[in-house]
């Protein structure tokens, strides 16, 4: 076995590792969460060592264990799987980091256990990005629901455990009732399970088992928050807010929309998208999912519940872009998952900020914030920026990608939802810090409370990742040039 190979194993082990540690150390909070960013900075200086091996053209495989013949634990390291890996690993040390602000400025109980719980999700998400096969991406996806379930409901209170049941139930329910299935089926027509460029299933195939797939498939994997199936996400904003950030941008949707894009385009293949009639069903309902939610965020006074429905549109960007099956749909998609990850955990560690510092949550009582926490509201107007897809910010280029895709394919009626939903997000979004920095007659008389910016550590965080915003903006092209691998004979 080669070194590179041994990587891949080291990148799933590595947070667990970090488990042992986060316990040994439980009663020492300096050395445990130090254990966490360690651990985080590990990983992700393995991926960029798989990202190397992989320029380098090596074939990047690691077999596990047969379950059956034909059907085995598997991982093997392809462009879409290290454009997720790198995000989760180079966002999981920054959580941690705002985490340690924000757990002991919030005076959180049972903190060992949301480390513990954090790392074993990012274990999962390592083997979700880099499953060789549909098989293995089940398996650890279903781990990532369950790890993620004592996150959701850290607060032990009956809100917090009936917004656990409603998050676990859906993606529990869902994987069961459409997800295996569809598995199972793919596995008896195809004959495998393995992810294969161009589809796995055989010409002769009927379009219309194709498109009960494709629809099983689509609902199937809930974490992409497809409407219906997407009430977990605003369910699950009773965590707490570095909770939201690994659900929103580091893991669990993530999780979901790469699971989507790859099944997509490894499974059924561009070509067969365009030939199956209900990918045209599944487009327009995705395209009406971006407005709708956008539409419910803006009537959200909750900060985390606009966020939250915020999520729930900009996922159905990545939907809509995978479906409208042609590459530089595809690879707007792919873009889209860094993007909308620096930009809106960056949205959601200036919510959490805000909610230590001020105590507020509701975006009507944040009117002059901008005074007292300058720093925490210009990084939320930059992501804001990035989400909205406005330079100088990252959100630009997978908008861009995505708008071109509609062009490409004349769905004009779907470039018109984007742009809509572009200005949605300029209205639900804007007017947060803009009301925090010119408040006007709508000031509160709360400039005797001593509020001042979150601690220095939760500070740095949401500095980075808005930094991160900016600087994808300029430097784009590392990224663009991973996800334009998607479709070469090399990450395959």
């Amino acid at each position: 076995m080669s070194a590179p190979n041994m990587l891949i194993d080291a990148a799933i082990i590595t947070p667990l590792l970090a488990v042992a540690g986060i316990l040994v150390f439980a009663r020492m909070p300096n050395i445990r969460e130090g254990v966490s960013i360690l651990a985080g900075v590990a990983l992700l200086l393995i991926n960029v060592e798989l990202y190397n091996s992989f320029n380098d053209g090596q074939a990047l495989t690691r077999h596990w264990v047969d379950i059956v013949p034909g059907l085995s634990l598997s991982f093997k390291i392809d462009a879409l799987g290290l454009l997720f890996s790198l995000v989760a690993s180079l966002l999981w040390p920054v959580t941690i980091l705002y985490a340690i602000g924000y757990m002991r400025g919030h005076k959180e109980d049972n903190q060992t256990r949301f480390y513990v719980c954090f790392a074993v999700a990012i274990a999962a998400v390592m083997a979700i990005a880099y499953a060789e096969n549909l098989f293995t991406l089940f398996v650890f996806y279903e781990v990532l629901s369950l790890c993620t379930y004592p996150l959701v409901t850290h607060a032990g209170t009956e809100k917090a455990k009936q917004g656990g049941r409603i998050y676990l139930g859906i993606l529990m329910g869902t994987s069961v009732a459409f997800f295996l299935p569809a598995i199972i089926v793919t596995w008896l027509v195809a004959g495998t399970l393995d992810f294969q460029a161009g589809g796995v299933f055989p010409e002769q195939t009927g379009i219309a088992l194709l498109s009960l797939l494709l629809v099983l498939y689509v609902f199937g994997v809930a974490k992409a928050a497809v409407m219906p199936f997407h009430r977990w996400l605003p369910a699950a904003m009773v965590a707490p807010t570095p909770v939201s950030a690994l659900l929103h941008a580091v893991a669990v949707v993530k999780a979901g929309v790469f699971s989507l894009v790859k099944i997509l385009v490894f499974i059924f293949g561009l070509d067969t998208l365009q030939q199956i009639p209900a990918t045209d069903y599944l487009l327009y309902l995705a395209g009406a999912g971006v407005v709708l939610a956008s539409l419910v965020a803006l009537r959200q006074d909750n900060l985390k519940a606009r966020l939250a429905y915020s999520t729930v549109s900009q996922l159905g960007y990545i939907t809509v872009g995978a479906l409208l099956a042609v590459e530089s749909g595809v690879v707007g998609s792919a873009m889209h998952i860094a993007t909308h990850a620096v930009g809106k955990i960056t949205l959601f560690f200036c919510a959490g900020a805000i909610l230590v510092a001020s105590h507020k949550s509701n975006i009507s009582e944040m009117a002059g914030l901008g005074r007292r926490m300058p720093i925490t509201m210009i990084a939320f107007f930059i992501a804001s920026l990035s989400i909205i897809g406005l330079p100088p910010t990252a959100g630009t280029w997978s908008k861009w990608w995505l708008l071109t895709a509609t062009l490409e394919t004349d769905q004009l009626v779907l470039m018109a939802v984007l742009l809509l939903s572009s200005l949605l997000n300029i209205a639900y979004l804007l007017p947060i810090p803009l009301r925090a920095f010119f408040p006007g007659a709508a000031q509160t008389n709360d400039g005797a409370v001593a509020i001042k910016e979150a601690p220095t550590a939760s500070l740095i965080a949401l500095c980075l990742t808005a930094g991160a915003c900016i600087l994808l903006f300029f430097f784009p092209n590392p990224l663009f040039e991973l996800v334009s691998q998607i479709f070469t004979e090399g990450s395959q």
